[in-house]
């Protein structure tokens, strides 16, 4: 019993060196990540995750690899935080259903008229005020907080993975080189404010508040821009897996 008591005080002893001596790195990354997404998520959730997957990476962690113990410790806390947000997702099924009711008006609008759809066509299509199209785009922004290339290491989930979430079938079968491909080209074809948008906040890394600082808009206008751009980057993703 002594041994194994005494095992346990050097684990217990270990694992609090490492909370003690990596915390500051799991906030740090908490702190990132609340800036840029919405009220709902509480940085006390956020680091709560973080430590978890700091205490995962303690365990696994092989020097071997080449990569330096806060290296694979700062992935791990990420993918943790992200799995935390990914699990909890408020959205509830009629923001979903909503969303890829836009994304066929955006297709259906794009396919006949050969350039972008306007957002007075979408709510016509949709039978809709334009009102109620963009409080649409404000619910559907609330859940769209990753990135195109931010992938969880625990899930392997990627933004490709999000978009499709909501348009079944339009990645199916097609490799991960040629969805990325594709994915690039039609970003580069968005609008001009999407684009803006997208790049500010995948590229940059601002968060909202700040996009709409530099465009001149508010923050809930930028993100019903963000919302509308996801939307019609899945229309044409659509357009193009066919």
């Amino acid at each position: 019993m002594g041994g194994i008591a005494a095992y346990s005080s050097e684990e217990s002893n270990y694992i609090d060196d490492v909370v003690e001596r990596h915390a500051p790195l799991v906030k740090r990354i908490a702190y990132h990540l609340i800036n840029r997404l919405p009220s709902c998520v509480q940085l006390e959730d956020m680091v709560q995750a973080g430590m978890i997957g700091l205490l995962e990476a303690s365990g696994k962690y092989d020097e071997t690899q080449g990569a330096s113990f806060e290296t694979y410790a700062g992935i791990r806390i990420r993918g943790s935080m992200l799995d935390e947000i990914r699990k909890n997702d408020w959205a509830p099924r009629s923001v979903h259903r909503k969303a890829r009711l836009v994304a066929d008006a955006v297709r259906e609008i794009e396919n006949e008229h050969g350039r972008d759809a306007r957002d007075v066509e979408i709510a016509e299509t949709l039978d809709m005020s334009l009102g109620e199209y963009y409080k649409i785009l404000q619910d559907n922004s609330y859940h769209k907080i990753l990135s195109v290339d931010d992938t969880s290491v625990n899930t392997g989930e990627t933004m490709l993975d999000s978009m499709s979430d909501n348009a079944p079938g339009v990645l199916d079968g097609m490799h991960i080189d040629d969805m990325q491909r594709l994915l690039a080209e039609a970003i580069a074809g968005l609008p001009e404010r999407e684009r803006l948008v997208m790049s500010l906040y995948y590229d940059e890394e601002l968060n909202l508040r700040e996009i709409g600082a530099v465009m001149g808009v508010s923050e809930s206008r930028v993100s019903q821009i963000h919302s509308q751009a996801v939307m019609r980057l899945q229309a044409r993703m659509s357009n193009r897996s066919d």
